[in-house]
């Protein structure tokens, strides 16, 4: 990442750790915490399709497994610690997509995307159609897990900090991850897996390793979803969560980490302005319409999506002087001077 890229990283950052003290109200607060627990899963699958060229379409399945095990594991007569409920859904997400990985990963294409689908509606099933997860009623978070004194995740401040600690710890750990050696194997497998193989690398552990990884993350994020919200359904795991993760790191820009956060803080403003009825009255009720006519318009005019809009501008403004300096060698009967 070059400095122009961290300053605008680290810009975003001080920026959102200033923003509950910039005059923002509890909706606000919540809104953006919201934000930044998804922009957790949008990079978890930014480590598998932007990083590894791996599309996957049951990321939801992780994110969901991570806020069940959280609601399941407090237990109902006291707060769990944070220290070790924490770990266990990053962990029982992680042990999942391991499982998934190590068959999914045996397929390619179309079948691959068809296979992590499959896992994901397996795990949706289980929780909507029987008692373990509350059906589809769901099931609530009965007491928020903390640390005493020192960390009291009620507080919706506290947990929009602890929110924002975890997107900068996940954002910093990819970072360093992939400009690893693992890191430049992963880059090597997206641009020409067969390639690798020839130079003596095994793929399939890089790929099973990146995807347990991956869902790992993901497990982090419902963590914080279940503890923000104190309550989960079967919804986490539908593949519409699936699909919205993939519009966000295609909106904000494959290959890129920051793309990530550009893309989830996009698509979920956007999805909030288009449902604010004081701004488009009656039609705030097809909210998708018009959420679904801006991200065509962005991938057809931003092919590198948001992130790529600078360079895009720089281009396009170039291209212009360039056209004005060479017109400027011409005579007014257009032909070109000696």
């Amino acid at each position: 990442m070059d400095n122009s890229k961290a300053v605008f990283v680290g810009a975003v950052f001080v920026a959102l750790a200033l923003f509950p003290w910039l005059g923002a109200g509890s909706y606000g607060i919540d809104l953006v915490t919201k934000i930044m627990i998804y922009a957790i899963l949008a990079l978890s699958l930014e480590l598998l399709v932007g990083s590894t060229g791996l599309v996957c379409f049951g990321q939801a399945a992780f994110f969901g497994i991570g806020a069940y095990a959280a609601v399941l594991l407090s237990g109902e007569e006291d707060a769990a610690s944070v220290l070790w409920l924490l770990p266990a859904c990053v962990l029982a997400a992680a042990l999942y997509a391991l499982a998934v990985g190590a068959l999914s990963l045996r397929t390619k294409g179309v079948y691959f995307i068809m296979v992590t689908l499959a896992f994901a509606q397996m795990a949706y099933f289980v929780v909507h159609d029987t008692a373990l997860g509350g059906g589809t009623d769901g099931i609530y978070l009965y007491f928020r897990p903390g640390l005493g004194e020192w960390l009291v995740l009620d507080d919706p401040v506290t947990m929009y900090l602890f929110s924002l600690a975890c997107l900068i710890g996940v954002f910093a750990f990819l970072a360093v991850l992939l400009r690893s050696r693992f890191g430049r194997a992963l880059a090597g497998i997206k641009v020409n897996e067969q390639r690798m193989r020839g130079t003596g690398f095994t793929t399939y552990p890089y790929k099973l390793a990146a995807f347990t990884i991956s869902g790992g993350l993901a497990g982090l994020g419902g963590f914080l979803f279940a503890v923000k919200d104190g309550f989960v359904n079967p919804e986490l795991m539908s593949w519409h969560l699936s699909g919205a993760a993939l519009v966000m790191i295609i909106l904000g820009g494959l290959g890129h980490l920051r793309g990530a956060l550009v893309g989830a803080f996009a698509f979920l403003l956007l999805q909030e302005l288009f449902k604010t009825e004081a701004i488009f009255g009656d039609f705030a009720k097809h909210w998708h319409l018009g959420l679904g006519i801006v991200i065509i318009a962005a991938v057809a005019f931003l092919p590198r999506g948001l992130v790529g809009l600078p360079e895009q501008l720089r281009k396009r403004l170039a291209g212009v002087g360039a056209g004005e300096r060479g017109g400027s060698l011409k005579n007014p009967l257009g032909e070109a001077k000696s």
